[in-house]
């Protein structure tokens, strides 16, 4: 029926009538809190790319840990920045490597808060690549032993989920395998799936010391152009034994996520990426955009695109504006 029987504008006349019949619902119970552990005792260094986030200290990590718990924020995924580096990114899958250390220790002071350890070689290889370089190429198959080693080093710290990044084709197998055999049949994996080769990733590399040495990752990463060879990916990750599956980044990809959605019967995350976060952050900074509705509005959309998890830099400011 045309108006002036159909008024849409019925429906939007106040907040508390707009709040009734709200399709889409953001609530803290959907965020993981990226954070990165660094070696040493009382540091937090900001990183300068994104203002307000930090290389931790595990000592002060695990303060940050408690505030975000007290937030009601469920789960912190956690980065390393090791020491040293070599060949082989040694310090991933090292029983005593920084990850590890600082999985330890928050499980021992916040036993309900999830640790989702991120599982990848780029941050502990001297070329910052995610696998196994052989004359100047990234082999696929020598680099899924060491991936599923990290995956069981961080399960036997204490990681209650393991997020394989690396896109190696076969991973999530492989660190399936690793795990099962050693008794480890509930710790669920989230998959990389989708994880595109993305402009956006700038100031993560800054913050994880992981830029290439040379060449770059779209040998592994996919195509920002491919959507039919996301659902490809997902399919095999599910396949190979996925309990979660992630589209990265989040935002230029709503038209992944949603495909996803209904695709698969299986939980969607998505990860707001660094550099989605330093645009934002550096609009509202200038007063360009209003910083607290940005950021709720573009979360509400990676969940109304399909999301049921959401990776965020925001993590903390989300959750406090939605307590308002």
């Amino acid at each position: 029926m045309p108006f002036p029987i159909e008024r849409p504008r019925r429906m939007r006349g106040n907040e508390k009538l707009r709040s009734f019949i709200r399709e889409t619902r953001l609530d803290a119970s959907k965020l993981v809190y990226p954070l990165f552990a660094c070696p040493g005792t009382k540091v937090k260094q900001e990183i300068s790319s994104m203002p307000g986030n930090h290389r931790w200290s595990v000592d002060l990590l695990v303060e940050e840990c408690r505030e975000a718990a007290g937030l009601d924020i469920p789960a912190v995924i956690l980065f390393g920045i090791p020491e040293k580096k070599d060949e082989v990114g040694s310090g991933a899958y090292d029983a005593q490597g920084i990850v590890q250390q600082a999985t330890r220790a928050i499980k021992k002071a916040l036993p309900e808060l999830m640790v989702i350890t991120d599982v990848c070689l780029c941050e502990y290889t001297s070329h910052g690549h995610c696998g196994v370089v052989k004359e100047g190429r990234v082999e696929n198959d020598p680099s899924l032993d060491l991936l599923a080693r990290t995956a069981l080093s961080q399960v036997e710290a204490g990681a209650d989920i393991v997020a394989p990044s690396d896109m190696m084709d076969g991973r999530v197998g492989a660190v399936r395998h690793e795990l099962d055999s050693h008794g480890h049949t509930q710790v669920p994996i989230l998959a990389y799936s989708a994880k595109y080769a993305s402009a956006f990733y700038g100031p993560f590399r800054e913050a994880a010391d992981s830029t290439p040495q040379f060449g770059d990752r779209k040998s592994y990463q996919m195509d920002p152009a491919n959507a039919r060879e996301a659902l490809r990916e997902i399919a095999l990750d599910i396949e190979e034994g996925a309990d979660i599956i992630m589209v990265k980044p989040a935002l230029p990809y709503l038209d992944i996520i949603n495909a996803a959605r209904f695709e698969f019967n299986v939980p969607i995350a998505a990860y707001q990426v660094s550099g989605e976060f330093a645009l934002i952050a550096a609009a509202s900074e200038r007063g360009w955009v209003d910083r607290d509705r940005i950021i709720l509005e573009s979360l509400t959309c990676i969940v109304r695109a399909g999301a049921d998890i959401v990776l965020t830099y925001f993590a903390k400011d989300v959750a406090r504006l939605l307590a308002r």
